[in-house]
């Protein structure tokens, strides 16, 4: 990497890739440069969703890469890079840590974690990306309406040291960035890490729901599914839901 980046800690603020988009309008950080805070009040997940973050309990942060050797028809990379570096963290002190298509954390069936991707495209490249990532620490009461969050102190029963946690990822996240030119190998790892890999479970599109196992993700990140009578189906993200047992 040929700068240093940046670590940016504001105490509180209400989103930290808000935070952080606003920071690069007034001038071009470092890649890899993060916002971190104690207090995120307005996080939000995917379109459409927010995420509950109880202050000085959870880790919340943003990054900002400029992958333009990414073409914009293969972002999901990004996806697949962000989601195996903190699953990887994750795997050596929990058990079962598993990543939901697109991009999610889980541990079991339950969600610890979550990743928002906010690519901004210049003709066929990736100009820029901020990479919003929230983790499931040592809350253990949750109030919004998930349905089905968990963290790393529900689990283990124990305190997680946020800084130390932070360092650790921040440094598999960088690792992983730097070898994004191996897609191949990034591809294996994020199969190995799926949610509901193998075997037959529930699902429901637009006409119900339905059986299906996996058969295979495409390089834009569609998901392939397999349903019983053997036919495929072929969905973007918010098109099926995992309907959890």
């Amino acid at each position: 990497m040929k700068h240093t980046p940046e670590i940016i800690q504001p105490e509180s603020t209400l989103s930290t890739n808000s935070h952080l988009r606003e920071l690069l309008k007034q001038r071009r950080l470092n890649e890899c440069s993060v916002v971190i805070t104690h207090s995120q009040t307005q996080g939000r997940g995917q379109p459409g969703n927010t995420w509950e973050s109880e202050p000085g309990k959870n880790l919340t942060f943003s990054m900002v890469l400029y992958p333009t050797q990414i073409k914009a028809s293969q972002q999901f990379i990004l996806s697949k890079c962000i989601s195996v570096a903190i699953a990887e963290v994750l795997s050596a002190i929990l058990p079962r840590v598993t990543i939901k298509w697109p991009n999610d954390l889980y541990c079991g069936n339950q969600k610890i974690g979550g990743i928002l991707l906010e690519n901004t495209l210049q003709g066929t490249i990736i100009e820029q990306c901020i990479a919003g990532i929230g983790l499931n620490v040592n809350q253990e009461i949750f109030h919004s309406d998930a349905p089905n969050p968990i963290s790393i102190k529900g689990i283990t029963g124990r305190e997680t040291d946020l800084l130390e946690l932070f360092k650790e990822i921040f440094e598999s996240l960088l690792t992983h960035y730097q070898k994004i030119s191996l897609p191949g190998n990034l591809h294996d790892r994020y199969l190995q890490y799926l949610y509901r890999r193998e075997g037959w479970f529930t699902y429901r599109d637009v006409h119900g729901p339905f059986e299906a196992c996996f058969e295979s993700i495409e390089p834009a990140g569609h998901l392939i599914l397999r349903r019983r009578d053997g036919s495929l189906s072929r969905y973007a993200f918010k098109e099926v839901a995992f309907i959890n047992p």
